[in-house]
């Protein structure tokens, strides 16, 4: 399994420095943030020249969500993710991982009640993915539709609502990237889920059912892994996750090891 990781606040700041302790701890990718990228682009390159490690895909880094209640926040998401994707393809990247949107509203707490309706919702976000999917398919990349739990978002929350998405929409660079610690809480059956929808799976984020670092919960990560080999599953396993402990440069190579046995 090829392991990832975005970035931590015990990694050092430096770029290249960055890289060759992300390297050297043993993973084999680096997720970065897409506003680092683009702000740091030249070095970023020199950074993966020296150390061999590559950035595989870009989460965040941009304003406005694809599902954005303000429209002017939502086409201001649009160009920045643009440029994202731009840079991507510059340094051999995959894609961007996409949200409908994070912390915007939710069903579940006070006032409960959206400013858009559904249908509303599903135009807006349509209308983002027609435009992202042709950026993609320009510059060679995907963008990776993200189903977060029902307390961070309200549009899409499983495997098959991005699916419904991406069937309606009939777009070409689109796939879905499952994440454990929202199917942990959003699906009747993780490996299922992984199952189910493994046509259209392309990338994956992991942390426990915590969100802290995987194997400090109670996520059966041989289980789901089983299954994504199973699957014949080729894409990147992304660390995104909290660390708690006293020491976290050591719980997190410990957590590497667990998975690397997994």
């Amino acid at each position: 399994m090829k392991i990832a990781t975005q970035n931590q606040a015990f990694f050092p700041q430096g770029i290249l420095e960055k890289f060759s302790y992300i390297k050297k701890m043993g993973f084999d990718g680096f997720e970065i943030d897409g506003k680092l990228l683009v702000d740091n682009l030249a070095e970023v390159k020199a950074a993966i020249r020296e150390t061999g490690l590559p950035v595989v895909t870009a989460c965040g880094g941009y304003d406005g969500w694809i599902g954005d209640f303000i429209e002017e926040r939502r086409l201001n998401g649009i160009t920045q993710i643009t440029r994202i994707l731009e840079a991507l393809a510059e340094v051999g990247g995959k894609g961007i991982i996409v949200p409908a949107a994070w912390g915007m509203f939710t069903y579940r707490l006070p006032p409960m009640t959206s400013p858009r309706s559904v249908q509303g919702d599903r135009i807006a976000v349509s209308d983002s993915l027609s435009r992202l999917d042709e950026v993609a398919r320009r510059t060679g990349t995907i963008i990776f539709l993200e189903p977060l739990n029902r307390y961070q978002d309200h549009m899409i929350n499983t495997l098959a609502d991005a699916r419904r998405y991406i069937d309606e929409g009939g777009y070409q660079n689109v796939r879905i990237i499952g994440d454990f610690y929202h199917m942990n809480i959003e699906e009747d059956d993780l490996s299922g889920a992984l199952n189910t929808q493994r046509d259209l799976l392309g990338h994956v984020h992991i942390a426990d059912n915590h969100r802290y670092q995987p194997g400090s919960g109670c996520i059966d990560f041989k289980k789901h892994f089983d299954t994504l080999r199973a699957n014949n599953y080729d894409g990147w396993v992304v660390y995104e996750c909290r660390v708690r402990a006293d020491d976290p440069a050591a719980a997190y190579r410990q957590s590497l090891a667990f998975l690397r046995q997994c």
